[in-house]
């Protein structure tokens, strides 16, 4: 009898494990699960610190670094989920640390100021400026 009990117990184990590249997917970080697995394999996620393979199984309270375009992200799974499902939903799957949402909030800041810096407001000029410029125009060519 115990020998059963303990074989259903590794079938729920099996049940609850999921693929880390399936688990990005469910909770939204990737529209693919391709694309999840190619980040993983480029180095853009690190389980608990270190690169793995996308057929990593996640376990809960597991911390991911996950990389995409500007935006570095460190997480903690709180759930496993292997079902893709609306954006609320795959937002309980985990939760960002306070450290990581701190430096994602500086780094756009400070690329929204370096890119107000370099470019100068698009706008017409005024009509006094225009005549400005054509009487500069003007005195040039003669």
């Amino acid at each position: 009898m115990s020998h059963t009990s303990s074989a259903s117990t590794s079938t729920d184990k099996e049940e609850n494990k999921v693929r880390l590249d399936k688990w990005l997917w469910a909770a939204r970080f990737f529209k693919t699960r391709t694309l999840a697995k190619e980040a993983i394999e480029g180095g853009k996620v690190k389980y608990n610190g270190t690169r793995c393979k996308p057929g990593k199984s996640v376990d809960i309270g597991a911390r991911l670094e996950i990389r995409q375009g500007w935006a570095d992200k460190e997480v903690i799974v709180l759930d496993l989920s292997d079902r893709r499902k609306s954006a609320p939903e795959a937002q309980l799957l985990y939760r960002e640390t306070m450290e990581s949402e701190k430096k994602r909030e500086e780094s756009s800041w400070q690329r929204k100021q370096l890119q107000m810096a370099h470019l100068p407001p698009a706008r017409r000029p005024t009509k006094k400026q225009r005549r400005d410029l054509q009487k500069f125009k003007e005195t040039d060519n003669s």
